[in-house]
């Protein structure tokens, strides 16, 4: 099995479950470096297209978790393109919720990745995922650096945990492709303000917070709840709490 973005902060989850239900893992990387704990490491640029050929000499299945702020549609066509070329039997897809209601460059390109996965002649399976509990803490985390926190209006979010991901991802990969599937959503629903105020509670921090209006087409799906899932989600185990409470040291 291929998985592309294995040393990130969901590969580093996918990759020790694909090798205990006793699969052969290839992970792929911009940069190469040496194999250990029974992983290949292969190196491959998925912008440019260099290397991903070679890197999927053999495979049967791939888990594509790579992606960045930018170019992944461009990136997953190149891998579907060579993926279709090796006879690939299915790739996993991991994308994000609400990627066809938010007209951020973020969100185009992940739509556009999607599209490259589904319409290709490769079968294939598609999770959308709602933010990390890593993304929300980066995020409140960075906006508590300043004298004043900037709390966004309107804004709820259901983090759901990296590691009921990647369960649910190897789950997939290990069964037949099933095309776009419920998302996966975390259990609970929160404003930016209880995460905010969760996080400040935990770190020991204390700061005045700013409500900010988030502006446009944006702010309005995001007010109108657009980019939840609220039926038909398949929901994590792992909640806000449960992640703070392991992660962050009260200060």
């Amino acid at each position: 099995m291929l998985v592309t973005g294995g040393t990130g902060t969901l590969g580093r989850q996918v990759v020790p479950l694909v090798q205990a239900a006793g699969w052969k893992v290839r992970v792929l990387s911009r940069h190469a470096r040496e194999g250990g704990d029974g992983v290949e490491y292969v190196a491959a640029d998925l912008l440019k297209g260099d290397g991903i050929d070679e890197a999927l000499g053999g495979v049967e299945v791939v888990v594509h978790l790579a992606g960045g702020p930018k170019g992944d549609d461009i990136g997953t066509r190149n891998l579907v393109r060579a993926a279709e070329r090796a006879g690939v039997r299915h790739l996993v897809h991991i994308s994000v919720t609400a990627v066809d209601q938010l007209s951020l460059t973020y969100f185009k390109s992940k739509l556009g990745a999607e599209e490259a996965v589904l319409a290709s002649s490769v079968p294939s399976t598609v999770l959308r995922a709602a933010q990390f509990h890593d993304f929300a803490v980066k995020t409140v985390g960075a906006m508590a650096k300043l004298p004043v926190m900037p709390v966004p209006s309107g804004l709820r979010l259901q983090p759901v945990d990296a590691r009921d991901v990647a369960e649910r991802l190897v789950e997939l990969a290990l069964g037949e492709p099933a095309g776009l599937v419920p998302d996966l959503v975390g259990p609970k629903v929160y404003t930016m303000g209880e995460l905010s105020r969760d996080y400040l509670r935990a770190t020991g921090k204390h700061r005045l917070s700013l409500p900010i209006h988030i502006p446009g087409k944006t702010g309005k799906v995001y007010r109108a709840g657009g980019n939840l899932t609220l039926s038909g989600a398949t929901v994590g185990t792992r909640t806000w709490e449960d992640y703070l409470a392991e992660h962050i040291s009260q200060r």
